[in-house]
């Protein structure tokens, strides 16, 4: 029997879920293979209310607030069976708040693809969550690498989710100059976007892949009525 993982210091940041994974750059980041074929969701839900996916058709993701998902990065392992029910997951959007110390932005990064990684082993549908903090996970100007965009491989699917998270001056000032760093670094030939859409983030940019909004799951229960 598995040992209950109570947080995640008990087991050095669950790595348990990397031991035959590859990692990128000086930070190891556990890398998330792209899938063989690019599947684009039909909808997305998030993993807290995932049940609420009656046909199970949609894809989990975790674009909500952290404590909502905490279990899948402690006890990971538990969450298998019941995830491969729906089509595929996206990996986890741990928070990387901006004003947060670069350390705690790094293992966040960490986190979402170590249980990218473990879930994609176990024969899950991974689709690879890309979220950035400041400009010194989306540069190189500081760490000589990027750091937010590590473990993911290029031209293929990824996912970003603007819910929450462009609310103000600064934050969608952030979002864009990341988003184009993305674009720059890993070129992939789709990105879903989790929440609206707004020109001043995504203008001028619909030349640069190929966007798949989804609107998130309050505004799609309210349209659908």
């Amino acid at each position: 029997m598995k040992k209950k993982v109570e947080n995640l210091v008990d087991e050095g940041f669950r790595i348990g879920l990397v031991e035959t994974a590859f990692f990128d750059g000086k930070f190891e980041i556990p890398h998330i293979d792209a899938p063989k074929e690019i599947i684009i969701p039909k909808g997305m839900i998030p993993f807290s209310i995932r049940e609420r996916s009656t046909d199970k058709r949609d894809f989990v993701c975790f674009y909500e607030h952290d404590k909502n998902f905490r279990e899948i990065l402690t006890d990971t392992e538990d969450f298998v069976d019941d995830l491969k029910r729906y089509p595929g997951v996206i990996s986890p959007d741990c928070s990387l708040y901006i004003d947060a110390p670069l350390c705690v932005q790094i293992a966040d990064i960490y986190l979402n693809r170590a249980v990218g990684y473990y879930l994609s082993q176990q024969g899950i549908y991974v689709i690879p969550n890309i979220r950035w903090g400041d400009e010194r996970t989306y540069t190189d100007a500081l760490l000589g690498e990027k750091v937010a965009f590590q473990g993911v491989d290029k031209h293929s699917i990824v996912s970003v989710g603007t819910y929450g998270q462009i609310q103000t001056a600064e934050s969608k000032r952030y979002f864009r100059e990341g988003l184009i760093a993305m674009l720059d670094e890993l070129e992939p030939q789709v990105v879903l976007v989790y929440g609206s859409m707004p020109n001043q983030i995504f203008g001028g940019l619909s030349d640069r892949t190929q966007f798949v909004q989804f609107p998130d799951w309050t505004t799609r229960m309210k349209t659908t009525k």
